[in-house]
Formats: structure tokens, sequence, C-alpha cells
């Protein structure tokens, strides 16, 4: 079409113009339109979405109002791609919207002359914020409460209250999202505003979040009156000038303590650290508070705003005659930064220490982002380095490598701030690696070093991966980047964190991990981080738990999208669960919604390649939510989500009753019970709250490290109980499992102190008390995490039955190895004796190929013993190597007997088919090892690019993701089933009667016949591993795994008894080779008796046929035999031959020939067969 109109344009007379636009067909009904949110406010990101079943990325964006075409910038955000596909999506996103933006919106999709249009129209609201007049606020310790509403009805995320002023008197916020109110409850006292502050004035912010980051806020002016400015007051409030504060006393008095008692209270003499405090953010600092009287109730510290410091910073040590007190502050940020009260409290009276704190402004190390983290630079080059930071200061910044310093360029970009250089690579001293840093001075002259970053100077020539961003590269180079420097898309403004790992593939960077961490969740960390420094942690938790939940909820999608993003709120709850020492219930709920979002089942593929990345995550995120459930202090709480339930009750002082708890998944239709009867209860302290948490979900992500076992489909509850206990322990517990595999249960728990701490099954204290068709009871003597492993396919690790096999197979291993060895060595010592004729030596082939390949399983089998300990991470490439090498060489093994069986089959069968040596031997190793290498190769290649080559916790096929082991099973299956249909022929041929010989002696050479036949082609052909058939089948008896164990791990052994020293000629010649002649003389007379010899003997009727069926000599037939003719008339009509006695070769002569002619098949087969004929 595009063509066509070109050659219209061309053929056009000069008269005529074309217009464009005629070719244009418009459609205005087929695109999807949307706009979040609907109801749009001052200051929203809004998106508005375009969507098309028409495949094309040439889509456009119009405001109708201003008439331009929109383009990317910091405030329009413009994203095209193509869905699964089948839809074109064009994403609009307009971040800080303002009534300017209001307006009509026209998307435009185009593909050759048609054009998909729509538009739609949104309006902008402004935000207006109704609170209270400005107020005056006794310090009398009365609650004040401040109002503010939205004037409009809307879903606001949260409400915020902030307060700046030179003192700082803390509240508690109560909102109601739906009716857009909230109330903010001030309660001051004496110790928050000094008789010297007061009048002082406070503002107060209340500030209204959208889900969609509009903000609206309204200031209301506080000013604070102290006590003792007011004439109704009788007591007397004692200041003294905080610059003469290096000792002294301050008695602060409510109103009501002076009434109520008139008695003296005991005062304290306080002394202070003298020197004066200034440090740089990262620094540390410690103020010593000591006093002269050891007598009192309280020890706290305050900042100036009367906010308690949280207790972590601060230790108390009683003496007999005094006490004293030390702020100890690690980590310092500008937080720190203020004035700091050392409180003793005896009753109503305080004594009261003040020293100034100055923090002077300074990047925290992990808070300045480096770009390259490394970078390979040729040598005749250079390249850009830079060093950013979140904020605008005036610091004096430098680049240093080694003894070598170098200026840097500032350069700001909205809130960021980043320092630049540009590195010249000194061809001199290349190639090099070095490392550059960049130094941050502040104010105070004082100073921190950015994380390295990593150059490596080389030679051009073997550059191979170029790209303006990443850098360059040579082929294999695996280099890391921070992904705020790096191509993933992002929100223009909204700084991502992590890092993501790129290698050179060819000529391009191919990602190999990502690790990027979305910009909300990046920012939440952040502030997780900042939290951890903060004096007043424990009180800013709540409304961040509150937050983290909220910004969960609404980045489900990121999470799923960033593997980062996952790690970073698991790192969130475990900094945070350590801060508090008390959790009510609300700060439960919302610790449990964060876990919702994180263990829905759309995340569980990124728990999976969390996993695959042997990350102890799930073990962390267990752990934080028992550190959380050990601090929750609230009566008889229950809190539901879909992945996650809790329920907990409070310990009553006397004869507490049982505590039972039931817990039921609808979705994942499992349920679980828990028990501890009162008689446990009466051991606890009083006041103690017990909590248990279940997880239908965790089962699926928690590590499954232990050999053998699979995890049951069943809940994963934890139980913990708030106080420590001194005495044991006991609770019971039921779970529910579905698609229950028959195997053994086993009741377990999560023991974080397994594999270096990273966490591991356990089932020490536990057992099963009863087993159902659905469902598992178990009692354990201790809390923690609960939950059922089954084993389908082995025994208990722990029972004597395994001990028993890994016995047996250990011995028998060493046995096997051996005799294997051995085997080998027979064979090359009488392989001339033994090879003289064509079946023989075929036979002996076989022998050795069986042995060799079964050798060099075993070895291998060692190997993978010595690199798999459940306990550690496997070594991936020497796992991978051992299994593949395995499993070629146990089917190696296979082929072989299957070989061997063959052959037995032809020479039996077509006695009289005839087929050249060479040509045997070429089928023979093209079924013995090409067949296995097919195999093994295919399955190699199939599924190790995807990492599932092998199991998660042993070197040997994967079953649970690929089903590799079908490649070993079914073949193995197919090869024994021949191998049993090649014996069971054997042995009806073995067991036809013979002419001539008498009923009695016929069924009692049977019997001989059977035997031998089971002893020798048995082990040789593989029936051994059909014990192990029925050891696959779940539930199997224990009797099977010991006969399979047995017969398997003595292949060895049998293969030298049966497959070597049992052949008499391999005696005959061993005996030669070692110059045992006489005997040798005596054992060939001993041999060749008549029928009075025994029935093994070369010359019994039994052993005859073996002897010739692998190719031992017979005895040529007495001249008094007479052998029978066939006449030609016979011969074609298909006259089958008669039965000869054994150890005979029939003849005959034709008609029409040489009396002397000899036919050319027995001719033939007299030579292979060493007989001897008239």
């Amino acid at each position: 079409m595009r063509k066509a109109n070109e050659q219209v344009t061309q053929n056009l007379n000069q008269t005529y113009k074309m217009d464009s636009s005629s070719f244009q067909v418009t459609y205005s009904n087929e695109t999807k339109f949307s706009i979040t949110p609907e109801i749009i406010l001052e200051g929203d990101t809004v998106t508005l979405m375009c969507e098309n079943e028409v495949l094309s990325s040439n889509v456009s964006w119009q405001h109708v109002e201003t008439g331009f075409d929109i383009q990317n910038s910091s405030r329009f955000s413009i994203y095209t791609y193509v869905l699964n596909n089948m839809t074109s999506v064009s994403r609009l996103t307009i971040y800080n919207i303002t009534q300017d933006d209001a307006g009509e919106y026209i998307c435009r999709l185009t593909l050759d002359i048609f054009e998909y249009g729509s538009r739609k129209k949104i309006d902008v609201t402004a935000i207006r914020i109704l609170a209270n007049e400005d107020m005056k606020v006794m310090c009398d310790n009365s609650p004040v409460s401040l109002s503010c509403c939205s004037e409009m009805t809307v879903n606001w995320s949260q409400v915020e209250w902030k307060q700046e002023g030179t003192i700082r008197i803390p509240g508690s916020p109560e909102t109601d999202t739906d009716l857009g109110c909230s109330r903010y409850t001030l309660m001051a006292d004496g110790t928050q505003c000094p008789s010297r502050l007061s009048g002082t004035t406070v503002i107060y912010t209340c500030e209204f979040i959208s889900a969609h980051g509009a903000r609206g806020s309204k200031d209301i002016k506080v000013t604070f009156i102290s006590v003792g400015d007011n004439s109704r007051h009788k007591g007397e409030v004692r200041e003294f000038p905080r610059h003469v504060m290096e000792m002294g006393t301050v008695q602060s008095t409510t109103e009501n303590s002076l009434e109520t008692s008139k008695a003296p209270e005991q005062q304290a003499n306080l002394k202070i650290t003298p020197d004066p405090i200034s440090v740089s953010e990262g620094q540390s600092f410690s103020i010593k508070c000591i006093s002269d009287v050891s007598n009192y109730d309280e020890v706290y510290w305050n900042t100036s705003a009367g906010i308690k410091i949280y207790k972590r910073f601060y230790t108390t040590r009683r003496y007999s005659n005094g006490a004293e007190s030390v702020l100890t502050v690690k980590t310092s940020t500008r937080e720190w930064n203020g004035t700091y009260h050392c409180i003793f409290r005896y009753k109503n009276s305080y004594s009261v220490m003040a020293k100034d704190v100055t923090v002077h402004p300074l990047p925290l190390e992990p808070d300045i982002m480096v770009d390259p983290l490394e970078a390979a630079i040729p040598c005749t080059s250079s390249r850009h380095i830079k060093c950013c930071i979140e904020e605008d200061r005036d610091y004096k910044v430098i680049f240093q490598a080694g003894s070598a310093s170098f200026p840097a360029a500032k350069e700001v970009n909205g809130k960021q701030v980043c320092y630049k250089h540009h590195f010249v690579a000194n061809s001199i001293s290349c190639p090099e690696n070095m490392d550059v840093f960049c130094h941050i001075t502040n104010a105070a002259n004082n100073s921190v070093r950015s994380p390295s970053m990593k150059l490596y100077l080389v030679p051009g020539e073997n550059v191979t991966c170029q790209d303006p961003i990443i850098g360059v590269g040579e082929p294999g180079k695996v280099i890391q980047k921070l992904c705020q420097f790096s191509n993933v898309p992002r929100i223009p403004g909204s700084p991502i964190g992590g890092i993501i790992t790129y290698r050179c593939v060819g000529s391009q960077w191919k990602v190999k991990k990502n690790d990027c961490i979305s910009a909300p969740i990046n920012t939440l960390l952040q502030l997780a981080e900042a939290l951890m420094k903060s004096p007043s942690q424990d009180e800013k938790l709540p409304s961040y738990l509150k937050n983290l939940s909220i910004s969960t909820n609404q980045v489900k999608l990121e999470v799923s999208s960033f593997p980062g993003s996952l790690g970073a709120i698991i790192n969130i709850l475990d900094l945070l669960s350590t801060v508090p020492t008390q959790v009510n219930s609300e700060m439960m709920m919302h610790v449990l919604s964060t876990v919702n979002v994180i263990l829905g089942k759309p995340i569980l593929n990124t728990w999976m390649m969390s996993q695959q990345q042997k990350t102890n995550q799930s073990s962390q995120l267990l752990d934080s939510v028992e550190r959380f459930s050990r601090a929750l202090r609230s009566e008889d709480s229950t809190i539901s989500q879909p992945n996650v339930q809790m329920k907990s009750m409070v310990i009553k002082s006397g004869h507490p009753k049982s505590y039972t708890q039931s817990f039921v998944f609808l979705d994942s239709d499992l349920w679980g019970n828990v028990t501890i009867n009162e008689c446990q209860l009466e051991h606890l302290q009083p006041d103690s709250f017990i909590v248990t948490v279940a997880f239908p979900t965790l089962k699926a992500i928690l590590a499954q490290d232990v050999p053998g076992k699979t995890f049951a489909n069943s809940l994963v509850m934890t139980t913990t109980v708030s106080h420590n206990r001194t005495t044991p322990f006991r609770i019971s517990m039921t779970f529910k499992i579905n698609n229950p595999s028959g195997g053994v249960p086993r009741c377990v728990f999560w023991n974080f102190n397994l594999a270096n701490h990273t966490g591991g099954w356990d089932s020490s204290g536990c057992y099963v008390k009863e087993v159902t068709e659905d469902s598992v009871s178990c009692s354990c003597d201790h809390l923690t995490s609960f939950s059922i492993l089954m084993s389908p396919d082995s025994p208990d690790p722990d029972s004597l039955l395994k001990i028993l096999l890994d016995i047996i197979s250990y011995i028998g291993l060493c046995f096997s190895i051996l005799s294997l060895a051995a085997c080998l060595a027979v064979e090359a010592v009488v392989w001339k004796s033994v090879t003289k004729n064509r079946t023989s030596s075929m036979r002996h082939i076989c022998i050795v190929n069986i042995a060799a390949s079964l050798l060099v399983a075993d070895v291998w089998f060692i190997v993978a013993a010595a690199i798999h300990n459940y306990r550690y991470p496997l070594n991936q490439t020497a796992c991978v190597a051992a299994t593949f090498f395995i499993h070629f060489s146990y089917l190696s093994v296979f082929f072989w007997m299957l070989t061997l069986g063959l052959m037995l089959f032809y020479r039996l069968v077509f006695i009289l088919h005839d087929t050249s040596k060479s040509i045997q031997k070429a089928i023979a190793f093209s079924l013995g090892y090409g067949c296995p290498l097919v195999i093994s190769v295919i399955t190699v290649g199939a599924t190790q690019p995807r990492e599932v080559y092998t199991r998660k916790n042993a070197c040997w096929l994967n079953w649970e993701d690929t089903k590799a082991l079908l490649a070993f099973v079914i073949p193995a299956l197919i090869i024994v089933v021949v191998n049993v249909t090649v014996t069971v022929v054997v042995i009806t041929k073995i067991l036809r009667p013979s002419i001539g010989d008498k009923p009695s002696k016929q069924e009692k050479s049977s019997l001989f016949q059977i035997t031998k036949s089971i002893g020798v082609l048995t082990p040789l052909l593989g029936l051994t591993w059909g014990f192990g058939l029925a050891t696959v089948f779940q539930g199997s008896n224990a009797v099977f795994h010991i006969v399979f164990t047995l017969l398997n791990a003595f292949q060895g052994l049998f293969i030298l008894l049966f497959g070597c020293l049992w052949d008499q000629k391999v005696q005959e010649a061993l005996l030669n080779k070692f110059s045992l002649s006489r005997w040798s003389s005596q054992h060939s007379k001993s041999t060749s008796l008549g029928s009075s010899t025994p029935v093994f003997s070369m010359s019994s009727p039994i052993s005859r046929r073996f002897n010739n069926l692998f190719g031992k000599t017979a005895q040529p037939p007495g001249p008094s035999q007479e052998l029978p003719k066939v006449t030609p008339t016979q011969r074609d009509q298909g006259y089958s031959l008669p039965r000869m006695p054994p150890g005979h070769c029939m003849w005959w002569h034709a008609e029409g020939c040489p009396c002397h002619g000899l036919p050319v098949f027995c001719r033939n087969l007299a030579a292979e067969r060493n007989f001897t004929t008239g």
C-alpha cells in the first residue's frame, strides 16, 4: 500500500497535487482506552492506557487543548509494547498532574494507511483541607485534639501529621479514611515545655495522601504555655540555663502531685559528659550520665522535643552509691542533631541533665551510588566515572586511584547530584587493574569514601561487546552494574535499587542475573534502613508498617517483575522485626498483610528464582514472622488473610484453659490444628502470649534439601510463646495432607541453625502420633515452625532399615570395584586363550565392557557421594558431570547386557545363520555405547540450559521439574523385559527333552538346567534390576529394598564369579598361565568321564548344551555312530533336521556331489564349534 502511494505521487501530472489525508482511514471504535484513577486529584500520577488488537508500535498521544503531541519528559512518560503477540499497548503516564493538564487526550495507532484512534477527557480536582484554628495549649498533661478533614470524599491512602518548631511534642493520630478526617491528640507535660520555652509555637501539618501520590495539607499553629507561667499552679519549676548545666538538679512536679503529697521527693545530682559533641553522619558518639543516688524508679533519655530514645541505644547500671546511664550511637544521622536529656525519675521527681549534639551532614557510604561498579577500558580509550547522592550540599569531592587524585565536575539532575570525571586510560601502565574511589568532604572537614569502582585496563583487540551504557568487554566477561545506571526500564525521577549482572556473549551483553528493586520498594528499603538508625524507631515503627502494607499491596505486579523487590521486602521485614519489644494487633495485621502479598501464588515464580540462586530468603522471612509473633501483646487476636492466618491467646494466672486453635484455608483445601493442654500451660509465666501463624503456600517456598524426602502438601504452622520457657514443653498438631503419596510421614520443624545457619528441616524432638487417610498428627517437645515430610521412594534416614541398606551398599560397592578390577585383569591374562572362536570372543567382549561400564559407574557414584552434602550447596558443575557419567555408564551396563542377551538369542535360535565377526563387533559397540551416549547427550542438552538436569539435593537425574529420570528408567525397564524374554526362550530351548534320555534322568536334568540357567544368566542379563522395579512403587515392602540392594551392590562380584571364573576355559587358561599343568592334567581326566560324571562337568548333558552355546569344545562322534542322511526331495520339502545326540554335527551326502563334500553351513558350524566331523 505504501509503495502504491509512492507510485501515485510519481505518476501524477504536475498540475495535480495528491492529498495524503485522503489515503488515511480512521477507526475509532476498535481501541480500548482506560484512565487510572477514575477521580483525579491535583498532584496524582495518572495513567492513560490505550489497547488495540492491531500489532503496531507507531502510537502517538495528543493533548487537544494545547494541540501539541506529547513527548517523553520529566512529567510525561510514554511506553509502547506488544502484549502476548496479540495486543498493542501504549501507556501514557502523567506525573504530578495539574489543572493545566486537564482536558481531552487522543491516542492514535497507525499501521500503513490505517489509523486507529480513541479519545477521552480527564478532569483534575484541587484538594481542599479544613482544620482547627490556631490554639494555645497548657503543658499540664491534659489531652488536646487537633482535627482536619478533606472537603471531598476520596479514598485516601493515608494521613500524615508533621510538626516543626523549637520543641517537639508528639501525639497519637486517629484517621477515618472513609470520612476523610483525622484527629491528632496531644498530651504535653512539664518536661516537654520548660518555663524558659513557654510561649513557643509549633506548627502541626495535617497532610492527606492519595493512593496515586496527590498531597493536600493544612497547618495548625499551637502555642504551648508552661505550667510555671500560670498563677493557678502553686508549684515552682527550677530550670538551669543549658550552658551552665554541667551539674545540676531539676525537679518537675505536676499540680496534682503537689496537692496530694507535701513530702519532699528524693533528688539526684547528675553529671554528664563535659566535652562538646560534634560529629558527622556515619560517625559514632556516646554520652555518659552519672547519678549520686542509686534509688530510682526509671532512667531514660529524651530529645528536646520530649521523644523518648529507643532503649537499645542506652544502657544503665546501678551501683551501691550511685548509678550511670550511657547513650551510645554507633552510626549517627542528622536525626541525632539536637539536645538530649538524661532523666532519672523517682516517683514524681525528675532529675534532668542536658547535652547538645551537633551532627554535620555527610552521605553514608551505602547511600553513595557509583558508576561503573566495574568496567573494562581499552588502553587507548577513556570512560566517564561518577558517584551520585540524593541531596545537593556544599561538599568537596575528588576521585582517587592509588596515590593519584582527579577533580570532579558537579551535575545536578532533580534531587540527584552526581560528581563526574572523564577517566583517560594510560597506555604505559596497560594492562592494569585499579580501584577508584570518590572522597566526599563536608564543612566539618570529615570525609567518607564511596564504594570501589574496579577499572580493568585491557588491550582493545579482544573487545567484542560494546554498549554506550554498559561499556565494553571481552567474550565471557561478567560485570555488575547498579540498576539505577543500567538499561532497566524505570519511571523518570524514581531511582530503582539493586544490582544487575551482565555477561558478554558473542558481541552482545546478556543479562545473567537481575536483582533490581522497583522504585517504590527501593524507597521503602531506604526508609527502613534510616529507621534502624533513628533515635525514635519504636515510635515510628507502627506508621512505617502501615505504609509498608499499603505500598506492597499497590505494587504486587512490580514485586513479581523485579526479583530483587521480593528480597528487599524480606530484608525490610527482617530489619523491622528486630525493633519492637511489643507489637499490638494493628501492627501485626500490617505485617501479615505484607506477608500475604509476597506469599501469593503470582509471586511463587519469583520465589523459585530465589531458590535457584541458593538464597535463604524463605528462612529469613519465617524467622522475621516468628520474631514479630514473640513480641505480640494482644489478647485473643485473630487475623485472617488468603495466604496467612494468625491466632493468639493470653495465659491468665491460676488454672489456664488449654490452647486449641484451628486453621482452614478453603482456596488450598488445607486445614490444621494446634493443641497445648493445660498441664503444659501451667508452667508458663502469667500474662504470657501464645501465637500460632499458619501458611498454606510456604511449603512450596521453604528449601527442600532433605535427601530422599519430599515436602507434603500441608500447612506450615509456627507457634511461639512471648516469655522464655525453663521446662520442657509439648505441643500437638494435626496436618491435613492433600494427595498423600503413600510414603512414610515424618514430623519436622524448621531448624534455623542448620546448613550454616541458613535453615533446614529437622525431626529432633518430634514424632508421628497417628496417620489417617488424609491427615497426620504430630507431637513435639519444643516450639517453632512445623510441617510434614514424606518418604515415597526410600526408608527414613534415621531408621534401622536405611542404616542397614547403607552398610550393604558401601560394603557391596567396595567388593564390586575390587571384583570388577579383578575381572578385567583376568580377562586380560586369558584373552588369547578364550577368544579363539567367534561366539566365545563376542561373549568375552560383552563381559569386559559390562565390567568396565559398571566399574566407571561405581567410581562416579563415589564422586557424586563426595560432592553431595545436603547441608551445603552442591558444586553445580561437578554435580552435572557426575550425573552425566553415572547416567551414561549405567545405561552402558544395560545396553551391553542387552547385547549379550541378543547374542545369546541369536546363537541359540538362528543356529544356521552366519554373520562375520567384524559386523558383530560393530553392532555390539554401537548398541553398547552409541545408544547410551545419544540418550545421555539428549537428556543433558534438553534440561541443563534451564538448570533442571539434576535434582536440587542430589547428583542424579531430576524428577520433580522435568522427569529427566525417565531417560534412565524407560530404557532400563525395556532392556529388563527383553532380557527376561530371552531367558525364558533359552530355558525353553534347554528344557526340550533329549533323544535317548530316560524320563527320570530328564526330570532331574531339567532341575539342574534351570538352576544353572538362573544362576548364570540372571546376574549377566540384568534380572537383578527387575527387583529394583518393585522399589519404584510407593509403599513397597522392605524386602524388595533389601534384595535389590544386595543384588545390585554385589553385581561386580557376580560378574567376576559367574561371567568370568565359572568359565572352564578361563580356569584352564589360568592354570596353564601359572604353570599348574600337573593339576590341570588331572583335572582334565576327571572331567572326561562318561555318564557317571557330575552334572556340571564338561561331558554331562547339561554342561554340553552350555559349552556348545558359549564355544567350548565337544567330543567327536564315535565311529560306530551312524549319521542319518537326507535326500534332496526331503530337503526341498522343508524336511526338518532330525535331533542328534549331544555333541554331534549332522551332515548329509548330496546326490550327484562328491562323497567327500561337506555342506558349507556344516563346515562353518564345525569350524566355529571346534567339532570333529567324519
